[in-house]
């Protein structure tokens, strides 16, 4: 291929080079002559792209306010993760199952996308069905107050917790009976801490839910609950039911969680667990299961039918 240059003399030729062919065509045009830059749109049509991708953010922002509405949700992991938004739109996070990465999914589904803010973590034991997830959603999300069983092992995962926990400059406080925690129009009570778990009541106006995720050591303290119906019971499945706490409570629902094992598991139909409460939600079955109040109704959604 051959092109005149504009600032030779007519008639003579250069011919381009492997190394030109990229840059003489658009230098000579046609003719010799340096092609016409391309027309540019309107200045307010450039700034169109911009403004709408502006709009869409406030839209998400907007549609992610808090509404007023209590939210308890069960996340699809293996082993234990519940997640509490409280009508003040405050979050905090109990457990976290198993699997890091699935936790840090969840979450990300289940939380506004630029919300890195918790208003605190608690873990029930600190085992393997419980821990991981935690420690990722503490490397990803910084809370305001982290509670955690006392004999924390001095290993693995655990110091791993330890370590983001120290190097955030986050608080910590162990978990006792007693501990009250204000997450803005709801509220997180520990009724009691032992080696086998935790029993928490998350209270919201007249709305309560019960958390009994551990062993037979919490059935007592349950127990002392049987004078009033509750909106949701979390019980373990592995767990015999009868003579149990979930045989003596006046649970309208009840979702069975996966963390807690024991020798014998309990070997229960669904058909049989709907005696004790016509709505059962398993997180195999149903996927992740947000309780939801707004401070008169309460009712389920799931992300399976």
């Amino acid at each position: 291929m051959y092109c005149v240059l504009r600032d030779q003399a007519p008639g003579y030729a250069t011919r381009n080079t492997s190394e030109d062919r990229i840059f003489l065509p658009w230098l000579c045009g046609i003719n010799g002559m340096p092609p016409e830059p391309p027309p540019q749109p309107p200045l307010h049509r450039r700034a169109l792209a911009p403004m709408l991708s502006l709009l869409i953010l406030l839209g998400a922002i907007w549609l992610a306010r808090p509404d007023g509405r209590l939210r308890v949700t069960f996340l699809a992991t293996a082993g234990d993760a519940i997640l509490i938004q409280s009508p003040a739109g405050r979050f905090a996070l109990i457990d976290g199952g198993n699997d890091p990465t699935i936790l840090t999914t969840q979450l990300g589904k289940h939380m506004p996308f630029w919300q890195r803010k918790l208003a605190a973590v608690l873990l029930t034991a600190p085992d393997g069905q419980r821990l991981p997830g935690q420690v990722a959603a503490l490397a990803r999300y910084r809370p305001a107050l982290a509670i955690a069983p006392a004999d924390m092992p001095r290993s693995g995962t655990a110091n791993e917790w330890r370590r983001l926990i120290t190097t955030q400059r986050i608080p910590a406080t162990a978990l006792r009976t007693g501990i009250k925690l204000d997450l803005g129009g709801a509220a997180l009570h520990v009724l009691d801490a032992n080696p086998d778990g935790a029993v928490l009541l998350i209270t919201s106006g007249a709305t309560r839910v019960l958390l009994h995720t551990g062993g037979s050591a919490g059935d007592p303290v349950a127990l002392a609950l049987a004078g009033a119906p509750l909106d949701l019971l979390a019980f373990p499945w592995q767990r015999e039911l009868e003579n149990t706490p979930i045989d003596a409570l006046q649970q309208r629902r009840i979702v069975f969680t996966t963390a807690h094992s024991v020798d014998e598991p309990a070997l229960r139909s669904y058909a049989e667990r709907q005696r004790y409460s016509p709505a059962i939600y398993h997180p195999k079955v149903n996927g992740s299961i947000v309780f939801i109040s707004d401070g008169r109704r309460t009712w389920v959604e799931t992300e399976q039918e």
